[in-house]
């Protein structure tokens, strides 16, 4: 008898980590929106086709952290770029109009 409740804890143990292997994974796999993912599992899991999307959900590459941080260092970079050359132009100019100067 005591054999018995040994392999249901276990096979309890087991249906358990199945149900959430979507969460399981997705924590593995750093993902950022874990939590949200497991909820996700939690609720709605007990549907085949809410565990195959938390499956498929977890199984996807981490999202961008934020898409308008992305955006911001973009135009960062690109109006970096536009001073530097424009400053460039710049200083060619004056080494130009020095160098007819002294002529």
């Amino acid at each position: 008898m005591g054999g018995n409740v040994a392999v249901q804890v276990i096979a309890a143990a087991l249906a358990l980590a199945l149900y959430f292997l979507p969460a399981i994974i997705a924590d593995r796999r750093k993902r950022r929106d874990v939590l949200t993912l497991a909820l996700f599992n939690a609720c709605l899991g007990w549907t085949v086709l809410g565990w195959l999307l938390a499956m498929y959900w977890a199984l996807q590459p981490n999202p961008p952290e934020t898409l308008a941080a992305d955006v911001v260092q973009t135009r960062k970079a690109l109006n970096l770029r536009a001073f530097s050359a424009a400053l460039m132009v710049r200083v060619r100019r004056r080494e130009a109009a020095r160098d007819r100067a002294e002529r």
